[in-house]
């Protein structure tokens, strides 16, 4: 076990008893429900600052964070100024010291400009990083990533992957699956995902990189993954709540449908539980992308991609996931705080937060703190309420009673 297993080995079985120290300290109501966990930490979060502030900032994504019970996240370098050198960094990194509640680590750009043209100064940003991704676009270029995995390799971080093959996308924005074809939509084909994996793969092993794969969303990604992970490749992957909880029969002619990778077929989604069952998913992510109602209300062609998600993930993860019996809290929590942190090197500290796992409600966006509404799970019913999140010492969130 773990230490912070051993700190919160309280929670276990659970709940926690009512006159916990911790609760009687921040005076919250007393319920048989309330459960303490440490701090979620989510590896995969766009805070949109510097550059894209009308989407979300850096305090409006904390207080997001903070809500959903995340005392730590990592921060994705689509920005303006793209974080490819120090200079563009410490852009990101003022308004982080200026604006944040909750511990955010950027991530560094692997190419200039994520253009997949040029490595970027990664010596000079690596100890300022968590990690370095292109994510939103792939790497192309088999050659670029080999040589981006040896400078990242030899700076000591994580070379973490948006995998994406341009070539096959063919204009698509939803999954190449039934869906698609009976209501005319453009198809993005699973081997978009698949394949890049499978070359970055065989690069990991061949350059003994630690290598970091995001939001993976089929079958294939799965099975790939899990025979790399046999063969001793330094491989982790995350996926998402909505391609665990949803498939393409779920699909509505809605902007809050659309992201990327796509919510795909029946059996991607039956995949990605197994894989989160069996071990071969290290982690839960939310790739929390938020846009403007406008970016979001152009039906499934013309929105643009990305859903929020860290206001929701622990409350839908744990009913249709621990509820239902197919993994236990203790999986979750590891899900979400434990390997992640160890996985990265980000320190547990004394964060915490308090869900009331007795809490039933509906989501409703209009609650959100996030600038972010579009969600695939608006009006769906969850157990799970954070109630205090505390974060280095202080409180980031406390739920107002009604």
């Amino acid at each position: 076990m773990t230490d912070i297993m051993r700190k919160y080995s309280v929670f276990r079985n659970g709940r926690i008893p009512s006159f916990s120290p911790i609760l009687l300290e921040e005076d919250l109501p007393l319920s048989e429900e309330l459960t303490i966990f440490p701090g979620f930490c989510d590896v995969h979060v766009h805070f949109r600052e510097p550059g894209f502030s009308y989407k979300e900032t850096i305090g409006s994504g904390c207080g997001a964070a903070a809500r959903g019970g995340y005392t730590a996240v990592c921060a994705m370098p689509n920005l303006n100024p793209v974080p490819d050198s120090l200079e563009n960094l410490e852009k990101e990194l003022e308004l982080i010291k200026k604006d944040a509640s909750v511990a955010v680590y950027p991530y560094g750009a692997i190419t200039v400009g994520e253009k997949g043209e040029k490595l970027s100064d990664i010596e000079g940003m690596a100890g300022r990083v968590v990690a370095f991704s292109d994510d939103g676009k792939g790497i192309q270029s088999r050659e670029m990533m080999r040589e981006a995995m040896l400078r990242i390799k030899a700076a000591g971080k994580i070379t973490v992957c948006h995998c994406e093959d341009e070539s096959l996308l063919k204009g698509g924005y939803i999954h190449d699956g039934d869906y698609a074809k009976a209501k005319g939509h453009r198809g993005i084909c699973s081997e978009s995902e698949w394949r890049p994996i499978e070359r970055d793969l065989e690069l990991a092993k061949e350059t003994g990189a630690s290598y970091h794969v995001c939001h993976i969303s089929c079958k294939e990604s799965v099975e790939l993954i899990r025979q790399a992970k046999k063969d001793g490749v330094d491989v982790t992957c995350e996926t998402a709540p909505h391609y665990l909880l949803l498939d393409e029969n779920d699909l509505k002619e809605e902007g809050r449908f659309k992201m990327n990778p796509p919510i795909r077929g029946a059996a991607d989604r039956q995949a990605l539980v197994e894989g989160v069952v069996d071990g071969t998913v290290d982690m839960i992510a939310t790739d929390h992308a938020p846009h403007s109602e406008e970016e979001k209300s152009k039906g499934l062609e013309k929105s643009l991609f990305g859903v929020v998600g860290l206001e929701t993930a622990f409350p839908l993860l744990y009913t249709y996931l621990v509820r239902e019996n197919i993994i236990t809290l203790d999986r979750l929590v590891e899900l979400l705080a434990i390997n992640p942190r160890e996985r990265f090197g980000i320190p547990f500290g004394d964060d915490y937060t308090v869900f009331d796992l007795g809490d039933y409600y509906r989501i409703d966006p209009k609650e959100f703190a996030s600038k972010g509404r579009a969600t695939p799970f608006e009006g769906t019913f969850v157990y799970g309420r954070c109630v205090l999140t505390r974060c280095a010492g202080k409180t980031v969130y406390r739920r107002q009673s009604n």
